[in-house]
């Protein structure tokens, strides 16, 4: 059972990032900066832990950090539509992105072939090919 309140050092911990990414992600207006306590410390809360949680899981997913602002100022379900598009404009880059390396991954695959199957001796057809790019 996790407790109700953390200290950065658990909290970034508990979220899978370093004290200093917590940090950066306050500076960038991220993630809400909790209000100290009667000792002066700053706890974290639950709620900290859900947007945290969901900076992580949106990189994951490709968003930007001012796309992941974007939507973590939209309404879930008043901006449905929005959301839905920005996810299906990252969608998009995604899966060209995709095609993209699958490309490069041929490519590769062709050269090292060839590599393979070269003479000894002869120039390497994937440095040959790299210093033509």
């Amino acid at each position: 059972m996790l407790p109700e309140k953390f200290t950065i050092s658990r909290f970034a911990k508990q979220g899978g990032v370093s004290v200093e990414t917590v940090r950066f992600y306050h500076r960038r207006g991220l993630l809400s900066l909790p209000k100290p306590d009667k000792t002066r410390f700053r706890e974290y809360g639950p709620c900290h832990l859900q947007q945290l949680r969901f900076i992580r899981q949106a990189q994951l997913a490709g968003f930007t950090l001012d796309e992941i602002k974007t939507l973590l100022n939209l309404d879930s379900i008043h901006d449905r539509l929005y959301i839905q598009a920005l996810a299906k404009k990252q969608l998009d880059k995604l899966n060209q992105q995709i095609e993209e390396l699958q490309q490069i991954a041929s490519n590769l695959h062709h050269l090292v072939n060839d590599c393979e199957h070269s003479e000894p001796g002869a120039y390497c057809p994937i440095v040959k090919a790299f210093s033509n790019s």
